[in-house]
């Protein structure tokens, strides 16, 4: 059995996790960078720049580096993974009004 094309294609499918990932990154560097600017100072976060550029260099890594560079496209997942699941969403509640006491 040649073990060569499956370390090609396990390559392939990492390359490919990581290319996706980093899309949502683009996209979420989009989608922050047509948020109002106050809306990230109600919630308490980071200003809209910062993660407009947190999101496009983490994007960055992901679809240019991929898995070649250890510890780097990892970052770069945990901070995509933080703006999606945990500032969008307060984000997009306090935009849509969906504050309460």
């Amino acid at each position: 059995m040649d073990f060569s094309m499956l370390n090609y294609a396990t390559t392939m499918v990492v390359w490919g996790i990581f290319a996706i990932i980093g899309i949502c990154g683009f996209v979420g560097a989009f989608l922050a960078a047509t948020t109002r600017e106050d809306a990230f100072e109600v919630a308490d976060r980071q200003k809209k720049m910062i993660w407009v550029a947190i999101l496009i260099a983490s994007g960055f890594v992901l679809t240019v580096f991929g898995p070649a560079i250890p510890i780097l496209p990892w970052v770069a997942i945990i901070m995509i993974g933080i703006y999606w699941f945990d500032v969008r969403p307060q984000i997009k509640g306090i935009l849509e009004g969906a504050g309460g006491w």
